[in-house]
Parts: structure tokens; sequence; C-alpha cells
């Protein structure tokens, strides 16, 4: 059977019924890819000494370039179901352009408020060439958000006067985002046949680690057996979540709300997590960790998966492998080298790199220019 996006794979999983007008781009099923470089390049140069399997889960391979598309599939389906006349949203950009992608496909109308001056050009350009109404805020994505809230409160009076238009909010607040985005967790567990061991992914507005441990608990239990863990304890077979944030974007890690979120960044730029409650207990309930990555060592992840894997990502979704390296240079995997003859971890790999070019054409080597000539283009190359 040809394949027909998120929801009619896992239809029984998810809150739509046959009077759902699904609306779908085709999203989903995005790679497994094994790390083979990137594992043998962590053996050679930080001494990583560990039976390990390191899979990369390539969400950019979504219609619009990122994760964002599996919420949306189903948070615009529900919204068409209910009679919206419109989808708005508050973003940084990926978001903008999933949404306005499924509303121009559901045919309905979509509002998307941006931090002014703060979202990367390729993710403006998705929304704007959608179809999508967009207004740029002075302010960040935080008051975004809460303008967003507000206008959709305000427009489900039921008597107001005139009459409001329908538009639903389908940040990932609405609780179809999660339930559309829980699906990465059931095709990681179709591929390994289990959860991994750890999966480390970057943290932003929260939604996603909030979805992916959704995700978990309820397809491992119906697919992989119950187990032991190192300790001897009885379980079903669940990974721990390692989520990292920006260091200048860590309101989680904090403890408090960042006023000023700054980071190269841009989709993980947040203050005040929408899903700051969920991201939380995911992490305490896997026994997981939400720490923070210096925009340094994501810039550092960012080229090392262009170079040794030939994975263009935006700086965003490298906060994943960043925060692997993190975590095994100070040694958090040392302990388990003689305790586990296998690990399995997953790096999720949020968003596409044509969604930021502008990162990659700031750090990377200018062409040089030279004659065009025969002789000059060989002594370039040095043949």
């Amino acid at each position: 059977m040809v394949y027909q996006g998120v929801i009619e794979r896992y239809r029984k999983y998810l809150p739509v019924n046959k009077n759902t007008p699904v609306v779908t781009l085709y999203e989903g099923n995005t790679p497994l890819l094994p790390a083979d470089n990137l594992k043998k390049y962590l053996q050679k140069n930080l001494n990583l000494n560990l039976n390990l399997n390191l899979y990369f889960k390539c969400e950019g391979f979504n219609p619009t370039g990122s994760f964002k598309d599996r919420g949306m599939t189903v948070a615009v389906s529900k919204a068409k179901e209910e009679k919206a006349e419109a989808v708005l949203c508050a973003s940084t950009g990926n978001t903008a352009a999933s949404a306005a992608a499924y509303a121009a496909k559901a045919g309905i109308k979509c509002i998307v408020l941006v931090p002014s001056g703060k979202v990367a050009l390729g993710k403006l350009s998705q929304a704007l060439i959608y179809g999508a109404k967009v207004i740029a805020i002075d302010g960040n994505f935080d008051q975004a958000l809460k303008l967003a809230r507000e206008i959709c409160e305000k427009n489900s009076q039921p008597k107001a006067d005139p009459p409001r238009v329908e538009i639903t909010l389908v940040n990932s607040i609405n609780p179809y985002r999660i339930e559309g985005q829980k699906t990465a967790a059931f095709e990681i567990i179709d591929v390994l046949g289990k959860a991994p061991d750890y999966q480390f992914m970057p943290v932003g507005n929260a939604g996603n680690i909030t979805a992916y441990w959704k995700g978990y608990q309820e397809y491992s239990s119906l697919v992989t057996p119950a187990c032991q863990d190192l300790a001897g304890r009885h379980h079903s077979s669940l990974p721990h979540l390692m989520g990292f944030q920006a260091e200048g974007a860590a309101p989680i890690v904090r403890g408090h709300p960042v006023k000023r979120p700054k980071t190269i960044a841009t989709a993980i730029r947040i203050g005040n997590p929408a899903s700051w409650g969920g991201a939380v207990k995911a992490r305490d309930e896997s026994n997981g960790v939400i720490d923070t990555v210096s925009d340094k060592e994501i810039i550092q992840a960012y080229k090392l998966l262009a170079s040794t894997e030939g994975l263009f990502v935006e700086p965003a979704s490298a906060a994943s492998v960043a925060g692997l390296i993190k975590y095994i240079k100070k040694g958090f995997f040392s302990s388990l080298v003689t305790r586990r003859s296998l690990l399995v971890i997953v790096c999720i790999l949020t968003g596409h790199g044509l969604k930021d070019p502008k990162q990659a054409i700031k750090i990377s080597l200018k062409p040089k220019i030279i004659s065009a000539k025969l002789n000059s283009v060989l002594k370039e190359i040095g043949i």
C-alpha cells in the first residue's frame, strides 16, 4: 500500500474518526540513519570505548523541512473537522512554515505572528509563499505566543458582536499537535524493534520532548516485552530522554523564564516554553536530563554532521549531537562500558539546514575566484 502520512499509518493511536477530513502532505516516515562515521570520529577523537549503535532520526526530511509537520497534520485536520475558518500560530519559523503549508492544503486561512528580525529567512520565505498572513511584532516569541493565545480566546466567545471568525491556535499547546508528533517515537520503535536506551534532542518550546515521551509510553508497551534494567527492576523498555537548550535560552535549566533569550539556534530561542511542565515530566519520568549547550558547541556539531555524515541541518538540530558530545566528554557513559553489551542511542535532527542557510554561509570558507583556464583550475585543485 502506498504511504499516506502519519494519520493513516497510526490512525488507531490518534484522536481522529471517520468524520475527520485528513489534511496531509504525506509527512512522517522519515529515515533513521546509522551514524557510523560520527561514531568512528567519536571513538577516535574522544576515546569513546563503548559498544554503541548510534542513529539519527532525520526530521528535516518532512514536507516543510521540520518535525512540526507531524503535529500539524493532526491539528489542521481537526481544525477543519471543527469548521475553523483560519489557523493561527506564533513562531520562530518552523511552526509558521508548517501551519501555512497545511492551511493551504486544507483551503483555510493562516495567520502567523513572528518576532521581528528573529526568524531565519528560509523559514519566513516558506510561510510567505504558502500564502499566510505574516505579522511581525516588536517583541520576542513568548510575547507573540501570548498575543496568539489572547486572540484565540477572544474569538472563542460565543456571544461576540459582531460574530467572530473561528480561529484555531496550532502551537504545541494544542493537544492535537502533541498527538501527531508522538508518531516519531512510534517510527523509531518500528525500525529498531524497541525504544533506544538514550535519546538526545533539542528543547525549545518543549512540545517535542513532551510528545516523544508520550509516544514511547503508549507504543513501547504494545510492541516490546517488559524487561529488567541494570538494577534488576522490572519495566517496559523506555528510553532516557536527554534534552538540550541553548545556554542563552535555557529557562528550564535555570528554573525561571528568560526575558531576552539569545542563541544562533533560532528554533530554540525561547525564554518561556509553553510545554515546560511536559518537558520536566518527560525528563523526570525517563530518568533523563535537560541541560545546556553553548552556541560554540552547537556550531561544532553542526559542522561535524555535515562533514562526517553529509547531513545539513539547521543549528538547533545540532544541539542533540552537541549534547551527546558534551556528555561523552564528561564521562557520562563510562560506567556503562562494562555493564551493557550494546547501547543504542538516537539523536533527533529536527530541521533541515536550508531553513537557515545564513549560518552555513557565515561559518564556511568563501569560494576562491580564479581565471577560467584549465591550468589555473588544475593548480587550485592540486592536480
